[in-house]
């Protein structure tokens, strides 16, 4: 019959409209949830932060383990060089290198160099820039501080009190500083042991750190200098080895 027919046809609408609106509710369910702030990928960034700190914690292990067995050494260098002439020769040639691949403290006056990114605006004001590129420490900034030590004739450097080498890379992912396995938050602390003054007058002249203060006079970033009259900084604690590095031909 017609009306049989008919009722037949509209019979799927009578499932499918109830379905249809089931999912437009879940999705506006969603969407409501996602506008209040819900963080889809909270439970990435938790990994990767667990992650980092795992990370930390091994090399921070790895690092006491290394400082035991350099002093086992050490002490046994001193056994051996008692009986041996040529351990003892041998010793002496280590220890006048030691200066130069960093590996033994430094004491003496120093200059101490600290950055730092631009403070926050107070509630309601708004930020020196609109570009927060402009408001933070980049890489060049703290490398440049780091040449001008270098060229003002610094016997020896740390960086976040970590003693820099000739190997040392300073590396910076977002605002945070990356070394020697280490994660640095500013303010950036460099200090140097050398003449104040010659390590003053070479960082005045340093481009970089004349571009830097262009950025600190304009947007209010931290840069301060300071003189010291006695500092001590360690020794470098980390592997010398090149593993990235052979021979060419």
């Amino acid at each position: 019959m017609p009306g049989e027919t008919a009722r037949r046809r509209r019979g799927p609408w009578r499932w499918l409209v109830p379905l249809t609106a089931l999912g437009a509710g879940l999705l506006f369910a969603t969407s409501a949830a996602t506008a209040r702030g819900t963080d889809l990928r909270a439970g990435r960034r938790t990994q990767l932060t667990e992650l980092i700190a795992a990370q930390q914690a091994d090399v921070a292990t790895q690092e006491r383990a290394a400082s035991r067995l350099r002093t086992e050494v050490s002490a046994a260098a001193v056994t051996a060089a008692a009986g041996s002439s040529v351990v003892a020769a041998e010793r002496n040639r280590g220890q006048a290198l030691a200066l130069v691949a960093g590996t033994t403290s430094v004491t003496g006056p120093a200059l101490t160099v600290s950055l730092d990114d631009a403070p926050r605006p107070a509630p309601g004001r708004r930020p020196a820039s609109d570009n927060p590129d402009d408001l933070v420490v980049h890489q060049q900034d703290v490398q440049s501080v780091v040449n001008g030590l270098w060229a003002g004739g610094a016997e020896a450097m740390t960086l976040m009190g970590e003693r820099v080498i000739s190997t040392s890379a300073v590396r910076c992912v977002g605002n945070t500083l990356l070394l020697h396995g280490r994660v640095y938050s500013p303010p950036f602390v460099v200090t140097a042991v050398g003449d104040p003054d010659r390590l003053r007058a070479a960082l005045a002249t340093e481009p970089g750190v004349a571009l830097l203060q262009r950025y600190v006079d304009r947007f209010g970033l931290g840069f301060a200098i300071k003189a010291r009259r006695a500092v001590r900084l360690p020794a470098y604690a980390g592997p010398l080895d090149l593993p990235h590095v052979g021979p060419t031909g």
